[in-house]
């Protein structure tokens, strides 16, 4: 079983979500140092972990679970939103 279109969308409409809230993650991050080395690293694994929360539910509200493959092609995904994630947890913070 592949990931429906309509499961692609929203796991990319999370995606761009938590890009924009980036700053918020990194954040949260920076309150975990110095248990943590890399508060870019830390925001990054925050989103990426909230992504696939989002990518579960779906399939939960749908009545479904994923399978193997789903899960692979989920991770492609992230994989292929990978530089844009990190990129945006990299930016630096505004001082206003």
């Amino acid at each position: 079983m592949a990931i429906s279109k309509e499961n692609k969308d929203f796991i990319d409409s999370l995606i761009d979500y938590y890009i924009s809230e980036s700053e918020s993650y990194r954040q949260i991050a920076e309150n975990f140092v110095p248990e943590v080395e890399s508060v870019a690293d830390t925001a990054f694994g925050i989103i990426t972990g909230c992504v696939y929360s989002g990518f579960l539910q779906a399939y939960q509200n749908q009545q479904q679970s994923p399978g193997l493959e789903d899960i692979r092609e989920f991770n492609r995904i992230i994989k292929r939103r990978a530089p844009l994630i990190k990129k945006a947890v990299l930016k630096p913070v505004n001082s206003n």
